[in-house]
């Protein structure tokens, strides 16, 4: 498993990484928790977990209920998706690298001493204990940097600003309960339209935009909860289907550093 790669978490920043390896000619495992909750659904390898198949930019996604069958996968060129959230599977097949692409702003249980190569993604990590490299994602002049020793920037809570709207663009859930979607990703939507309700409550749009992500129909929320995201740019309705310049950008770092580190070994 000279060429393996394992990465912890499917989500939309994650299939950036997934899908750069896996061109790069690399084979590709992904591990994901059992019922993970996605917003952009639909750029996310993750989503293999529901649908058991997932094409995303000419790389396909499986789900394998097994190692055996996730060695079939890889052989048959695809990137195998495994439910896995304590990483049971790096032991058993031994990868050249594992990247933590979970984002969770924490470490969720990656230890450097997992395969010959270990990344963590945004904070949460230290670079030389916890893993052997860091990639910064927040966005600015440092995106994608290779980190050596340290932290990446502390987690600011503020999305993305896109047409001067940051955390204004972002639905989060005003209760809990199941939600039950009104509208679909890449849906043009106006400002205070429902898009969705949580048990009986109404989600309403923020802004008018593109409905660019929403989390998967039936899934059960808490308050709070990140549910959905609107892009103002109405015009940009194909973006919500083409992985992210932010997820381009930092699976090209991870890239590099597998790259770099893999001569030092």
């Amino acid at each position: 498993m000279s060429e393996l790669i394992i990465v912890r978490g499917g989500g939309d920043l994650a299939s950036g990484v997934i899908q750069k390896f896996h061109r790069s000619g690399f084979r590709v495992v992904v591990l994901e928790v059992k019922n993970p909750s996605f917003i952009r659904r639909s750029v996310c390898y993750g989503e293999a977990v529901y649908q058991r198949e997932v094409i995303l930019e000419g790389s396909k996604a499986v789900l394998a209920h097994e190692v055996e069958e996730a060695c079939k996968i890889l052989d048959g060129g695809d990137i195998a998706v495994i439910v896995d959230p304590c990483g049971d599977t790096i032991k058993k097949l031994k990868p050249l690298a594992v990247v933590d692409a979970i984002l969770a702003k924490r470490n969720l249980g990656t230890k450097i001493h997992m395969a010959p190569i270990t990344i963590g993604l945004g904070p949460g990590f230290s670079a030389g204990r916890d893993v052997d490299i860091v990639i910064e994602t927040m966005r600015g002049h440092d995106l994608g940097r290779l980190i050596f020793s340290g932290e990446a920037k502390k987690n600011t809570g503020i999305p993305g600003v896109i047409e001067g709207y940051g955390r204004e663009r972002v639905i989060y859930s005003e209760t809990h309960g199941i939600i039950k979607n009104i509208r679909d990703i890449g849906d043009t939507v106006k400002k205070d339209e429902v898009v969705a309700l949580v048990g009986n409550t109404e989600v309403r749009s923020p802004l008018t935009g593109v409905l660019r992500g929403i989390i998967r129909d039936g899934y059960s929320v808490s308050k709070g909860f990140k549910i959905g995201d609107v892009d103002p740019r109405k015009d940009q309705q194909q973006n919500c289907y083409t992985i992210s310049d932010k997820a381009r950008s930092i699976g090209g770092s991870a890239l590099e550093a597998v790259l770099y580190l893999r001569r030092k070994i």
